[in-house]
C-alpha cells in the first residue's frame, strides 16, 4: 500500500502530527521534496521534537527515507540526529536511508539566497536557507549530491568546477566570494559519517511495495506553495502536490492507493503572498496565540485567517485527495460566530474557485457564511459525537463543501488528541 500525505493550504497544517500518528501502521516513511525550510513538530510523551529533514515517523520503528527530490543541508541533518540521540532516539543506517542523488545545500547557496532576497523590491519571504538556489543548481546540472560528499576526490573535483561561478555570483551581489569554498573539510567529515546511510530510495520503495509492505510518502510545505501551481512568486522551490511524490521518489502513479490532505480548521501563511481571508485584528491574534502560530523553522509569526473553501477546492483538484485530516479545531473555541469563506468577489463577479494568477487572488474579497461558535474546551475530546453541537456542525459543513470525507480530527498537539471521525 502506498499513501501520500500533503498539506492542502500554505504549509504548517499539522502534517508532522498526522504522519507521527499514522507511522505505527507503516513499514516505510519517505520524505519526497523540500529541505530544512520545512518544519514538522511532533509532540510525544511530553516531549516536543522539531524536525526539518528526518521524516516525522522517526519515533516509531519504520524505515525512514530521504528521497532524491529533496535538497539537504548535511549540517542540519547532523543536528537533528544529535537532538534525537539526546532524547533517547537513535537513528542508525538501519533506520534511515538517504538517496545517493539527494542534492546538497552548500554554503554558497545560503549566501546567494540571503543576498538575492535582500535586493528584491518585493520580498518573497524566503527562509534564507539556500533551498531555492540548490534547486536552481539541480535543474542547471551543477549540483553536489549526497554521494559526492562521501567521496573526497569527486567532491573536490566538482567543487573546483562549480566554485569559480559561485564566487563570481557572490561577488557581483556584494558578498564575500570566500564563502564558496568554506566548510569543505566539515562537509567531507560529515560525508564520511553519512556514507553508510546512502541508498537507492526508488529501489527500496518499489521492493517494499512488491513485498506487500506499507509505504507513507510525507510532503513538506503546502499545496499553494507549489513551484508550478502555487501563488507565484510567493512559493517554495519544489513541487508540493501529491503527484510529485511519484516523480521525486521514483514510484509509478499506478501504485498509489490513498492520498490524504491535511487542513487546519482555519488558515495560516508564513511570509509574503496573497491570503484573502487574513484577519489583521483580534480574531487573527486569537488564532495566532491560541494556535501557537509561529514558524517551526524561522519562529516568524504566521498570518492567520478564516478557512478558505475556494482555496481548498483547488487543493483537492491538484492532489486528488481520497480523505482529509482536520487539525487545530480546538483553536476556534471561544470565537462566535465562526466564519467560513465559501467564495470570492472579484471585479463584481462571484467566484467559487481560486483564480490562477496571484495578483487576482490578492484582489479577491471573501464571501463568508456565519456558523454559530462554541466556547467549550474540546482539547480532551476523544470522539466526534462528544464535540459540542456547533463544532460538529462546522466540521460537517467543511466536509460537505469539500466533497471529501474527513477521516481524522485533531484537537491539540499531543498524540492522544487526534481521533477518527
Amino acid at each position: 500500500m502506498f499513501t501520500i500525505i500533503t498539506g492542502a493550504q500554505f504549509g504548517d497544517e499539522g502534517k508532522g502530527k498526522i504522519v507521527d500518528m499514522m507511522a505505527c501502521e507503516y513499514d516505510v516513511v519517505a520524505r519526497f521534496q523540500g529541505g530544512d525550510n520545512a518544519g514538522h513538530t511532533v509532540v510525544a510523551e511530553g516531549k516536543t521534537y522539531k524536525l526539518h529533514l528526518i521524516p516525522s515517523g522517526v519515533l516509531f520503528g519504520a524505515r525512514l527515507l530521504i528521497g532524491p527530490g529533496t535538497v539537504m543541508n548535511p549540517g542540519i541533518l547532523m543536528e537533528e540526529l544529535a537532538m534525537l540521540s539526546e532524547n533517547g532516539v537513535e537513528v542508525p543506517p538501519s533506520r534511515l536511508g538517504i538517496d545517493a542523488k539527494t542534492s546538497i545545500i552548500m554554503p554558497y547557496h545560503v549566501a546567494l539566497d540571503g543576498l538575492r532576497e535582500s535586493k528584491r523590491a518585493v520580498k518573497i519571504g524566503t527562509t534564507n536557507r539556500g533551498i531555492g538556489f540548490a534547486y536552481v543548481d539541480k535543474v542547471g546540472r551543477e549540483e553536489i549530491q549526497m554521494a559526492d560528499i562521501a567521496d573526497r576526490i569527486r567532491f573536490l573535483q566538482k567543487l573546483d568546477e562549480i566554485a569559480p561561478l559561485k564566487e563570481n555570483a557572490i561577488k557581483e551581489m556584494g558578498g564575500d566570494p570566500k564563502i564558496a569554498r568554506s566548510e569543505v573539510q566539515e562537509y567531507l567529515k560529515i560525508g564520511q559519517r553519512l556514507k553508510p546511510y546512502i541508498t537507492d530510495v526508488s529501489k527500496e520503495i518499489n521492493q517494499a511495495l512488491k513485498e506487500g509492505k506499507k509505504v507513507l510518502a510525507e510532503g513538506a510545505q503546502g499545496t499553494h506553495l507549489d513551484i508550478i501551481h502555487g501563488t507565484q512568486k510567493f512559493v517554495t522551490s519544489s513541487s508540493t502536490v501529491a503527484g510529485s511524490a511519484c516523480a521525486a521518489l521514483g514510484v509509478g502513479p499506478t501504485k498509489v492507493n490513498e492520498v490524504l490532505g491535511v487542513v487546519k480548521a482555519y488558515i495560516t501563511r508564513v511570509g509574503e503572498g496573497p491570503l484573502p481571508t487574513e484577519q489583521k485584528n483580534e480574531t487573527g491574534e486569537h488564532l495566532r496565540e491560541k494556535g501557537g502560530e509561529f514558524g517551526t523553522t524561522t519562529g516568524r509569526p504566521r498570518r492567520c485567517g478564516w478557512f478558505d473553501m475556494p482555496l481548498a477546492q483547488k487543493a483537492i483538484n491538484l492532489n486528488g485527495y481520497t480523505s482529509m485530516a482536520l487539525t487545530k479545531l480546538d483553536v476556534l473555541s471561544g470565537l462566535d460566530p465562526v466564519k467560513l469563506c465559501t467564495g470570492y468577489e472579484l471585479d463584481g463577479k462571484k467566484l467559487d474557485y481560486m483564480p490562477e494568477l496571484s495578483h487576482d487572488v490578492a484582489r479577491c474579497k471573501p464571501i463568508y457564511v456565519d456558523i454559530p461558535g462554541w466556547h467549550e474546551d474540546i482539547s480532551n475530546t476523544e470522539d466526534f459525537t462528544d464535540l459540542p453541537e456547533n463544532a460538529r456542525e462546522y466540521v460537517q459543513k467543511l466536509e460537505d463543501l469539500m466533497g471529501v470525507k474527513i477521516k481524522y480530527i485533531s484537537v491539540g498537539p499531543g498524540r492522544k488528541q487526534t481521533f477518527m471521525k
